[in-house]
């Protein structure tokens, strides 16, 4: 994940306000935001599989206050808004909070911030955290974990999907050590544009070790299907992912009796 030491309110952000000179294009989200952004919006796997998930997962959330870590574009951001929750956004690209402004207006606060650094925010300032496809980006999951389980108020919820650690295994050749952390490379296209990215995998022990040692208590781990409504939207695609692992989706909580500066 790229670093960013700044914390601003996207409010403040213009479109490629903070792309600087050298910096590592590897997972360089301000550099494809727009087209990834598009091809999110409608696409099976986040639209009609991870997206539907992930608010499966968070139930009812009417007036429930929710920090959505890595919010990108604001598309997650927006459904919990449009179901009741007061919703934050916090993500390391300027171009992706900018879009995210443009969707969500002034009733959704958005921070520019890198999960590796510590959280502008209060003990105890959320409900729930939604942590869509990002902790793979993180090579140690301890700090950033430490500070959303630190933000989060006693029986509060960390939900987070990930890629599965079994694909993530699968699809290098020779097979890593399974239960090592390990970093895997490949190319995004969009529209003709390469864009090199850089994931973390790790073991599903290692997942719920990182959480446990961190001071959340495992609720749920779910492999979700996708929606139904996919089935004749992407018929090819939607028998792919109804018999294959695609994404790992945890539910875990803050102990009720818990303070946020525990651990």
């Amino acid at each position: 994940m790229e670093r960013v030491t700044d914390v601003t309110d996207a409010t403040d952000v213009t479109d490629g306000s903070a792309q600087s000179a050298g910096r590592d294009q590897v997972n360089d989200y301000d550099s494809f935001a727009e087209v990834y952004s598009a091809e999110n919006e409608n696409s099976l796997v986040n639209a009609y599989y991870e997206r539907p998930a992930m608010l499966a997962l968070a139930g009812d959330v009417a007036g429930r206050r929710i920090l959505d870590a890595g919010c990108g574009s604001g598309p997650l951001s927006a459904a919990l808004r449009d179901r009741g929750a007061v919703v934050t956004g916090i993500d390391v690209s300027a171009r992706m909070l900018a879009l995210a402004r443009r969707r969500l207006g002034d009733d959704v606060a958005l921070h520019l911030a890198d999960l590796s650094d510590p959280l502008p925010f209060g003990d105890g300032t959320f409900d729930d955290v939604v942590a869509s496809l990002v902790l793979h980006y993180l090579e140690d999951w301890g700090p950033t974990l430490t500070e959303l389980r630190r933000v989060l108020r006693p029986g509060g919820r960390l939900i987070a999907s990930v890629d599965h650690p079994f694909v993530a295994y699968t699809i290098q050749d020779p097979r890593p050590d399974y239960f090592a952390t390990t970093s895997y490379t490949f190319d995004w296209m969009f529209n003709g544009q390469t864009v090199p990215m850089k994931f973390w995998r790790k073991s599903l022990h290692a997942m719920t070790e990182a959480f446990a040692t961190a001071g959340f208590r495992l609720s749920t781990i779910s492999e979700p299907q996708p929606d139904p409504a996919a089935r004749e939207l992407f018929p090819d695609g939607f028998q792919d992912l109804s018999t294959k692992t695609c994404f790992l989706f945890f539910v875990v909580e803050v102990p009720p009796s818990a303070t946020g500066s525990d651990g």
